[in-house]
């Protein structure tokens, strides 16, 4: 069977530099492959070696399988270069705000992630920004090699009858699980800060002062901060309702007033029109999310919880007129496995520990309290958790277990379209590879 390829989470990332640093200290670090402009060390590939074995995993890769794919890796960055595949800067901002959100709210203050990590926040966003542009990056040239991979019904049969009946793998328990999900609001005090401070970078700009240099200083959108605020040209429909709708009504060099968004607060200035296009810049203020309201939430969740448990209101009908969580909005509420796009999800030590430990002291059929949660793009929420259905440990079989042996075979597939795609794009670059790993066979293909 094929080795699969590995390609570390996002928050992964920080374990990884965690034990990075570990790693430097126990092994005299070097470099062990090089591809074109992009180098492999020592620590990095220990690092992430050590990752997976305090993940708590099954079948945790060899170095040499872990080297490969660190290999493959680096070259799609190098082929990305090649190919002008480019990630907008936006997007890396986007993402380092939301896993430096979710670090404070794991650590309790910046404070304590300074301590953690040994080196201050601007040092951290650095390399923890350049390690996301380069995981995007390499995310997006898989996409692209992978983008036409598909199974049907028929390939997933052959993949599992291949299988021996005595090596078929013996599932653990699962677990169904859905949430209503609010978001916490806006205390007064905060939204009447945020708006005199940008009504006075409005007033500022009236009386002269230039908008970019304002948006470089105040503006938390750091992506477009450092540009002056210059969100470039965005077609109709691309950015958030209330972002477009009051851009749209200025005219050029206009100011908006203050405009609220998911994102937090406005001051929106119109540069250009050009047909279904448009050019503004902004300066974006949030709140402070340690600080944001959850009575009005926490209450308007116990009154639906209490309207469902009356039998009143059906649980999936509950979330989708009153869940803000919209990836799971449509569907009902209920949670989906990331690995496997399935709403079984295993009940072991892959689910996240906070689900898992308040599961434990759950029957089926119920739902909790509202309790505080934290959103995936680190924003604070209280939910609703409903624990709808249990099914025990089992054998895989194709009637219960269809989604995850698909998932297994389309990534099975994927991974051979990699592998070719590998075999031709290597000679495309410069790959070097320390002797002391030359029985691992990666240019080969092979692995181990």
């Amino acid at each position: 069977m094929k080795k699969p390829f590995y390609l570390l989470s996002l928050m992964g990332l920080l374990l990884v530099m965690s034990f990075s640093m570990q790693a430097q200290s126990l092994v005299i670090d070097k470099i062990i492959a090089k591809v074109d402009n992009h180098y492999i060390l020592k620590s990095e590939l220990e690092a992430q070696y050590q990752q997976y074995l305090h993940s708590g995993q099954g079948n945790t890769p060899t170095r040499c399988q872990l080297l490969e794919s660190l290999i493959i890796g680096k070259v799609m960055l190098a082929k990305a270069e090649i190919d002008s595949v480019l990630i907008d800067d936006k997007k890396v901002e986007m993402e380092l705000s939301s896993r430096m959100d979710q670090m404070e709210q794991q650590f309790g203050s910046q404070k304590n992630i300074v301590e953690a990590y040994g080196k201050t926040i601007a040092s951290l966003k650095d390399e923890l920004r350049s390690a996301i542009k380069e995981q995007l990056t390499t995310r997006k040239m898989q996409e692209k090699i992978t983008g036409d991979v598909k199974v049907t019904p028929k390939e997933v049969r052959k993949f599992f009858e291949s299988i021996p009946k005595d090596s078929l793998p013996y599932l653990p328990s699962e677990v169904e699980v859905g949430h209503i999900v609010r978001l916490a609001k806006v205390t007064k005090n905060q939204k009447d800060d945020l708006i005199k401070k940008l009504t006075d970078y409005k007033r500022r700009v009236e009386n002269g002062e230039d908008f970019a240099e304002l948006a470089k200083l105040y503006s938390e959108d750091l992506g477009s901060g450092k540009r002056g605020g210059d969100l470039g040209f965005a077609k109709r429909g691309q950015m958030v309702a209330p972002f477009e709708a009051a851009a749209l009504k200025l005219k050029p060099n206009q100011l908006s007033d203050v405009v609220e968004s998911e994102f937090g607060y406005h001051l929106i200035q119109l540069l250009e029109v050009r047909g279904q296009e448009y050019h503004a810049r902004h300066i974006l203020l949030r709140p402070d999310y340690q600080k944001m309201d959850l009575t009005e939430p926490t209450s308007y969740l116990d009154s639906i919880r209490v309207l469902v448990q009356r039998d009143s209101l059906k649980f999936e009908k509950a979330a989708q007129l009153h869940s803000e969580d919209k990836g799971t909005q449509d569907a009902g509420g209920m949670l989906i496995d990331p690995s496997t796009r399935s709403i079984k999800m295993p009940l072991d030590g892959t689910m996240e520990s906070g689900l898992y430990f308040t599961l434990d002291s759950m029957t089926v059929g119920t739902l909790t309290k509202p309790i505080q949660y934290r959103t995936e793009d680190g924003r604070t929420a209280v939910r609703v958790l409903y624990y709808k259905a249990k099914h025990p440990p089992h054998f895989a079989n194709l009637e219960d277990d269809f989604q995850k042996l698909a998932t297994i075979t389309l990534n099975r597939k994927r991974n051979n379209a990699i592998e070719e795609w590998f075999t031709k794009a290597k000679g495309e670059v410069f790959i070097y590879i320390s002797d002391e790993y030359k029985d691992c066979n990666v240019m080969k293909g092979t692995g181990q």
